[in-house]
């Protein structure tokens, strides 16, 4: 299942609505005032019927409203205001996203755009709950200027982004959930360890990739956000100028996040589409240039940041190529004396071995878990909360150790850009597995850019 099911008074609500009762499953992604203004339906009937508009207006006012339009002739007029591209674009983005949320792969699959059509404007009101559920939509943007909106919906879209030490990355979002993510390879940390600063190079592939971000946080209408730093930006001597540089890219508040901070958000995120557990649980969020540890205790959150990274255990220790015992035994001291010093900073950490549940967050973990499951193409479903044992982290750690980092491209689910530095994200999570005496580890793809966002909406 891919979207909450709305709840029995929600169902009451909408099939009081519509005059009729539903013929499939929904979810309220739009709200106002608490009652349902667009559901979001599952690509297929409960009778096997495929359903093509994923996104359906209920609220009696913006549904009248529309239909004035369309009887006005506006299907035909505001179809020649827009780009032809950009609308093609639209009806593509709008079946990629329906189609992922497909259950029933047995069954004939929903076909065309929004509201069903393959070329040009069918709906109006299909395109104006695309728009209100916050996506890139140039018809629902026309609509949604003529009839009274702002009075019915309040539509809040926010944006997190994270300039880690080895990734720059975005995720955009309102009240119903995510509506873009993406992540891309910048490696901000690289050479700070040997000279302290933020390099030219890496400082402009870092803002190059915010001011495309900026960009589609326009095609999102984003009203607010957060641009958050993290370990490299810490460590480096121009990381307040970074910060100002960023911030005049993508035009929200930016700030460099202590360790605690970081942990607190990422912790955040991981947990909230967790189920309960009678252990308390242990988020280690393995990045670039430090990773982080947060506990649940009955005390509230305890944190540590570790000066561990795959980028900084590579560039001090373990190498880029393939491990020699050399290296081997410098990335495994350097390891165990950085987790010694977490656990003699917070007492919780020795109390919750052996009695932890552990989630995995960040790119390192994700790329684990797409290898574990020879996943040639992302799919989130299957990344997230996938359980990975500690026998998997240790066999895939030996097996890329052996191997240069060309040889590890050949692995379906290796992501362009960590071949060099996952082995040394393996070493760190092996070694928090067997400190902590677990057997297995939850992968979360749900992270600080979820925290984050939390943050902003509530």
């Amino acid at each position: 299942m891919t979207f909450r099911d709305a709840s029995p008074d929600d169902v009451a609500v909408i099939e009081a609505m519509l005059g009729r009762p539903l013929a499939g499953r929904c979810a309220v992604v739009v709200r106002r005032a608490g009652s349902p203004v667009v559901i979001e339906n599952e690509p297929h009937l409960r009778d096997g019927t495929p359903m093509p508009t994923l996104y359906w207006l209920v609220d009696p006012a913006l549904h009248e409203a529309v239909s004035r339009l369309e009887s006005e002739g506006g299907v035909h007029r505001f179809e020649e205001m827009v780009d032809p591209a950009a609308l093609a674009a639209c009806h593509d983005d709008y079946a990629r996203r329906r189609d992922a949320r497909v259950v029933r792969r047995d069954l004939v699959a929903p076909s065309g755009g929004v509201g069903g059509t393959r070329t040009g404007v069918k709906c109006l009101h299909a395109h104006l709950a695309n728009t209100l559920v916050g996506h890139a939509d140039p018809v629902g943007a026309i609509v949604a200027g003529l009839v009274d909106v702002e009075g019915c919906v309040n539509v809040d879209v926010v944006a997190a982004l994270d300039c880690g030490s080895n990734s720059t990355r975005l995720l955009i979002a309102n009240a119903a959930g995510a509506l873009h993510r993406d992540s891309r390879i910048t490696r901000l940390s690289e050479g700070v360890d040997a000279t302290g600063a933020l390099t030219d190079p890496a400082l402009a592939r870092s803002f190059a990739v915010l001011e495309d971000y900026r960009r589609v946080m326009d095609d999102y209408a984003v009203t607010r956000g957060l641009l958050v730093a993290t370990s490299a930006v810490r460590d480096a001597v121009n990381g307040a100028a970074f910060i100002e540089g960023a911030r005049s890219r993508v035009g929200v508040d930016a700030a460099i996040l202590s360790g605690t901070q970081e942990a607190a958000f990422s912790f955040a995120g991981a947990t909230a589409d967790l189920a309960a557990s009678p252990l308390p649980t242990l988020v280690l969020d393995v990045g670039g240039g430090s990773s982080e540890l947060a506990l649940e205790t009955d005390g509230g959150l305890v944190s540590f940041s570790m000066q561990l990274g795959c980028v900084r255990v590579t560039e001090r220790a373990l190498g880029a190529g393939v491990v020699t015992a050399t290296s081997d035994a410098a990335a495994r001291a350097m390891i165990a004396a950085e987790i010694e010093r977490a656990f003699a900073a917070e007492p919780a950490f020795a109390r919750a071995v052996g009695a932890v549940r552990v989630i995995g967050l960040a790119g390192t973990v994700a790329t684990l878990a797409q290898l574990d499951a020879h996943l040639a193409v992302y799919d989130r479903d299957v990344v997230h909360h996938r359980v990975l044992t500690r026998e998997c982290v240790r066999e895939w750690r030996e097996r890329l150790a052996g191997e240069t980092p060309e040889e590890r491209m050949a692995h379906p689910g290796m992501v362009r850009g960590r071949e060099d530095v996952l082995a040394a994200g393996l070493y760190v999570i092996e070694a928090v597995m067997e400190r902590f005496d677990v057997s297995e580890i939850l992968s979360s793809e749900s992270d600080i850019l979820d925290g984050i966002v939390a943050s902003l909406l509530d």
